[in-house]
């Protein structure tokens, strides 16, 4: 935490210490009133001062406690906003490798539920944990001198108490502990009947999801009414033992007053046995009020340590995250002295002997790989699926490390760039194509300012990619004509297959970068539409290198170079026409897709 937090903890402190001294001045202001209403010859005005006293104490109390409250509350809002800030930087930090140890929904249940969890209880720990400790031995401080037998049934009721408590949580801390992984469960059966609920309704399938929903449902409703059936036991037990303590501190008192024998003396009570009864009678109440708030503080600590179990699992799971190392550790060549390692080379991209293991896994995916991407050249890359393509290619930005040999780009190894320079010379186009929420322009300008994207430059990336002709028959919004501000909806849900990948491509384009990647970026387009595609981007980035995967031979066939990937290692390599004559898994891949006589041509 900052010091403006560490200063709002002291402060509220500070708050608490004076709320409970006011507190615990209460009772004796109370005594006094009963002492001054039941001893004859006392003046009313001095009853009214000593209320006026109890009732501006009060006052007070209230004030000091709305503000330790409001004062905590803005300790934990503001920690907690300190935590999920961290934990989001983690994330987009993360590699996949990482992203697939937690998995989606979980990471999203940890940056919202969790943390919310730890808010909620940093709240009230802030002022319980304080509070209590200091009411709990100022009371017993003040009541240990008034009676054994008062004493003694207080810390009996305590001890019930606390023994109570202490067989709740016994058994509800397992259940609250579980929760949390059940409510990650939930959220992930939730998003994925979202996400592929086009493909539930295709097959019919929606009584299974709904029994796979249910069975997570039960699951975490049994373990929650579990949960809640052990506190319900909370309640009346509290009860009993305050309305007990009640009635016994009356029990003993009115023992205590008709032991008191009242003497007279020439035939009128003795004064000064009645104000002895008085006096246990005063004492009698304000040992009740400090019994209560005695009882009330532990209550309190053990409402605490109800609330705890959910909030520590909370916070482990928070905590999992963060403290889980990258796997990929951010270099530091950037600026100017990146460009004089690199001396002027732009876009040159070399594989030297790499190989790659998932982390987790067994057997290499890809082993031996060496292959040099000139800039202004096109390599591409074929084979069967799972042969490792996608893998070689995620190593040149980084979303994995090779394990053993090297890649350069621009003579630099990739672990010595710092991410973002490194990234800044790439354009990625994914298998899976993602578009974000927003316009088409912000999705086409996507990672720059604003002032940097100048509208040309999106317009060409558009025609480019062969996108400005769906474009400029979309509606624009009311009160614009700019197609381009027409709304993408989360994940482009709102156009087709081939127009997402038209405008990956195009987001691309529009960086201008050193280095296109395009992982079977092409697959949803028709081969009119790739054919002039390539065309068009085979001239507006006559010099930037491009690797291209791909599973059709119309896509990669003017390649200047091919690399046959077959089992993770690269078993032919060459132009379309040497490989036909050459390399037999590239003449198996090309006469599955297209017969003699179009190979011929």
């Amino acid at each position: 935490m900052r010091w403006q937090e560490w200063g709002l903890i002291l402060f509220t402190a500070l708050l608490i210490f004076g709320k409970v001294h006011l507190d615990l001045r209460l009772p004796e202001y109370m005594s006094t009133i009963t002492e001054l209403t039941q001893t004859p010859g006392h003046a009313l005005g001095e009853v009214m001062r000593a209320g006026g006293k109890m009732l501006l104490c009060a006052l007070v109390s209230l004030a000091l406690a709305i503000g330790a409250g409001f004062t905590s509350s803005i300790t934990a809002a503001r920690y907690s906003a300190t935590i999920r800030a961290k934990l989001y930087r983690k994330v987009l930090a993360f590699s996949p490798a990482e992203i697939n140890q937690f998995s989606t929904p979980s990471l999203i249940t940890r940056s919202t539920n969790d943390i919310t969890q730890m808010q909620m209880f940093m709240v009230i720990a802030l002022q319980i944990l304080m509070q209590a400790p200091l009411m709990a031995a100022m009371a017993m401080q003040r009541i240990t001198n008034k009676s054994w037998a008062w004493s003694g049934l207080t810390a009996a009721v305590v001890a019930y108490v606390v023994i109570l408590m202490i067989g709740i949580m016994i058994y509800a801390m397992p259940r609250f502990t579980r929760i949390q992984g059940l409510i990650d469960n939930l959220a992930r059966v939730v998003r994925e009947n979202l996400t592929g609920l086009l493909v539930v309704r295709a097959y019919n399938a929606e009584e299974i999801e709904e029994k796979k929903f249910e069975q997570a449902n039960r699951e975490l409703a049994t373990t929650q009414v579990q949960a809640g059936t052990a506190m319900s036991f909370m309640n009346p037990g509290i009860n009993f033992a305050m309305n007990g303590l009640t009635l016994g501190i009356y029990w003993v008192g009115a023992i205590l007053i008709s032991n008191i024998t009242i003497r007279t003396v020439d035939g009128r009570p003795n004064m000064s046995d009645i104000h002895e009864r008085v006096t246990v009678f005063a004492d009698m109440i304000v040992f009740m009020s400090y019994a209560m708030q005695v009882i009330m503080s532990f209550l309190m600590l053990i409402f605490i340590f109800v609330m705890m179990p959910r909030a520590v699992v909370a916070a482990r799971r928070v905590c999992q995250v963060l403290d889980t190392p990258l796997t990929i550790a951010d270099g530091e060549l950037e600026g100017d002295a990146l460009a004089e390692r690199e001396g002027g080379v732009r876009g040159k991209v070399e594989f030297k002997n790499v190989s790659f293991t998932y982390p987790g896994g067994g057997a290499p995916v890809i082993s031996g790989v060496s292959f040099v991407a000139e800039p202004g050249q096109t390599v591409a890359l074929i084979g069967a699926t799972g042969s490792g393509k996608s893998s070689i290619i995620n190593l040149i930005p980084r979303l994995y490390d090779a394990t053993e040999g090297e890649v350069l780009v621009n003579n630099v190894n990739v672990r010595e760039y710092k991410e973002s320079a490194l990234r800044e010379k790439i354009g990625f186009v994914p298998q899976k194509t993602f578009l974000l929420s927003g316009t088409i322009r912000s999705n086409l300008g996507y990672g720059r300012l604003e002032d940097q994207v100048q509208p040309q430059d999106l317009y060409n990336a558009a025609t480019v990619a062969q996108a400005s002709e769906f474009i400029e028959k979309l509606e624009a919004p009311e009160g614009s004509d700019d197609y381009f501000e027409h709304e993408v909806a989360q994940g482009g849900a709102n156009f087709s297959g081939g127009q997402r990948q038209r405008l990956a491509i195009a987001r691309a384009v529009a960086k201008k970068p050193e280095i296109f990647v395009f992982d079977d970026s092409f697959s949803a387009l028709d081969y009119a539409t790739d054919r002039a595609l390539r065309s068009s981007l085979k001239q507006e980035a006559k010099d930037a290198t491009k690797i291209i995967v791909a599973q059709r031979i119309g896509t990669i066939i003017d390649a200047d170079e091919i690399l046959v990937i077959d089992e993770g290692q690269i078993v032919g390599r060459g132009t379309h026409r040497e490989l036909l004559n050459s390399c037999e898994v590239y003449r198996e891949i090309a006469l599955s897709q297209l017969s003699e006589k179009e190979l011929e041509r």
